[in-house]
């Protein structure tokens, strides 16, 4: 068999994963909701949970870190066929695989690649597992509908992933290639090669990207009851205005809409979002987003959780988002990671905290983000 990715396979389905939950926009330019954890917050059962919204958003990051050690190489072949208009990922094999089962000196080993920086189901793709061995051969094409022109801004990250008997997975090293600078018409390029795993590489180093801004204002109401001087509890208003310079993961589509979640409330009635703008990387939604039920408390301890997604099909695919908070990695004095506010959204936050009934405008950076799990 030659070394190059073999021909004989390019013809096969490709077998592609999607995303069926499709979402619509809600028409109104204004609605009301009332997070259903905002009145008891620190019994929300999402609150720590790392999961997805509309498809394994971060899934390139969930999994079992640190465990085991990382070691050994995997051996894979990339090409692009003009014909098809595909990017073609020949995984050959590993070898020498750190043991999750280090008794029988074993693993239960996969590979995973994604097309950074898409996370979502669209853009994850992987091999058959193969049991029992530190040394599998998968010989399988794993394929990419996409632009070559659209390629030059992506990344190819490849994963080594164990998985147990109760579906755990266990991070095993993983290989990135910089996709901008890659010579497509070099023929050793297309050869099969060995590539050493590496530790994961962290979060923060993918958040360089721009990733557009979003320009918004906030507002919160106190709603005084009749007889006390304190109000007991009010409303946070949101107003989408507009973001700018999104990110084209699609070439030259784009169909975009933002979605607002109070957390730690994740559950489907504290969701709400906006229409969805095609056509443009600067879309104006000018949309307001009210949420009651907020104490004075519940203002420290809750987080707005703004995310921007490009629509397409039956798939949305995240573009970036904001937290805007105190920042503080607590809630209800439990460790989050979704309080993870940057000092801009700080900022933005004790504005409006320290202003009632006045909106605070800003323009922040979209970034990327660790998605909480929407619950029923």
């Amino acid at each position: 068999m030659s070394k190059s990715v073999p021909a004989f396979l390019q013809d096969e389905s490709d077998d592609r994963e999607t995303d069926t939950a499709s979402e619509s926009s809600y028409q109104l330019s204004r609605h009301k909701k009332s997070p259903s954890s905002l009145t008891n917050l620190s019994s929300s059962s999402g609150m720590t949970s790392l999961s997805s919204v509309s498809g394994s958003v971060m899934s390139v990051y969930s999994g079992d870190f640190g465990n085991l050690e990382v070691k050994g190489s995997i051996q894979f072949a990339v090409d692009y066929v003009d014909s098809l208009k595909e990017l073609h990922i020949f995984v050959a094999q590993c070898k020498d695989l750190a043991a999750a089962d280090v008794k029988k000196q074993r693993s239960d080993p996969y590979v995973k690649t994604y097309l950074l920086p898409d996370k979502g189901k669209m853009g994850k793709k992987k091999t058959l597992i193969v049991k029992k061995t530190l040394n599998p051969v998968y010989n399988e094409i794993l394929r990419y509908k996409i632009e070559k022109q659209t390629l030059k801004t992506q990344k190819l990250n490849l994963s080594v992933w164990h998985r147990d008997t109760f579906k755990r997975n266990s991070f095993l090293g993983e290989v990135e290639l910089d996709l901008e600078t890659w010579d497509w018409d070099n023929k050793q390029n297309k050869q099969l090669k060995w590539y050493p795993l590496k530790r994961k590489t962290a979060p923060v180093a993918l958040e360089a990207e721009n990733r557009g801004e979003m320009k918004l204002a906030l507002q919160y109401v106190p709603e005084p009851i009749p007889g006390k001087k304190l109000p007991t509890t009010g409303e946070v208003h949101i107003w989408v205005k507009e973001c700018l310079d999104l990110p084209m993961l699609r070439g030259s589509h784009l169909n975009s809409f933002v979605k607002c979640t109070i957390l730690p409330d994740t559950s489907r009635k504290s969701r709400q979002k906006t229409r969805a703008v095609g056509k443009t990387t600067n879309p104006v939604f000018n949309h307001t987003m009210v949420y009651d039920g907020f104490r004075p408390e519940d203002l420290t301890e809750a987080c707005v959780e703004l995310t921007v997604w490009d629509h397409y099909k039956l798939t949305n695919q995240f573009l970036g988002g904001l937290r805007i908070g105190f920042g503080t990695g607590k809630s209800y004095g439990t460790e989050v990671d979704w309080m993870d506010s940057t000092s801009e959204e700080v900022a933005l936050w004790e504005k409006m905290v320290n202003s009632p009934n006045t909106w605070i405008e800003a323009t922040l950076p979209l970034r990327m983000l660790l998605i909480a799990k929407i619950s029923k």
